[in-house]
């Protein structure tokens, strides 16, 4: 076996004991041209999980995806917000609205905001990603509580966009 193989059964290697850790059921890496794809089986009997569709957040990578018979999600029936954009979750993680536990948050329902202004943060494996927006506009609803766990595409906040 290549030092090269060794190398990469041992980031696989890495990746399965991080799924057990996180008691995750599905993970997949991409590297340039490497893709690693795994996905531990349901117990018997379990029932199924959530299917977890990624949806365009403007960031760089991000794809927009429906599964089979999906639909696009539609506005809710009679609510008084229909020019609405959800700021979304890049990644699963823990949601945290202030960078401490005495701090403010970032921003809160009514909060004016721009591209690049931070919403929220993100913890995923140890590690705070500050979530920015890439709209201008009204905050209108904050949909996640401090120390959730968010999924991957999950909407944390509603905006108005700016006309």
């Amino acid at each position: 076996m290549s030092e090269r193989s060794e190398i990469d059964l041992k980031k696989v290697e890495k990746l399965i004991d991080l799924m057990k850790e996180h008691d995750l059921i599905e993970v997949e890496l991409v590297d340039g041209k490497s893709r690693v794809h795994l996905r531990r089986p349901e117990p018997p009997g379990a029932p199924a999980g959530p299917t977890i569709l990624p949806i365009a957040t403007g960031m760089p990578g991000a794809t927009a995806a429906l599964g089979p018979g999906a639909a696009p999600e539609a506005a809710p029936a009679g609510g008084p917000e229909t020019n609405v954009v959800e700021i979304p979750s890049p990644m699963i993680g823990t949601f945290y609205s202030a960078p401490g536990p005495d701090a403010e948050p970032y921003v809160r329902v009514g909060s004016k905001i721009r591209p690049g202004t931070v919403v929220c943060i993100v913890e995923a494996m140890k590690v705070m990603n500050e979530i920015k927006a890439d709209v201008s506009g009204t905050i209108t609803d904050v949909l996640c509580k401090a120390g959730e766990p968010v999924e991957f595409g999950q909407p944390l906040f509603r905006v108005r966009p700016e006309s």
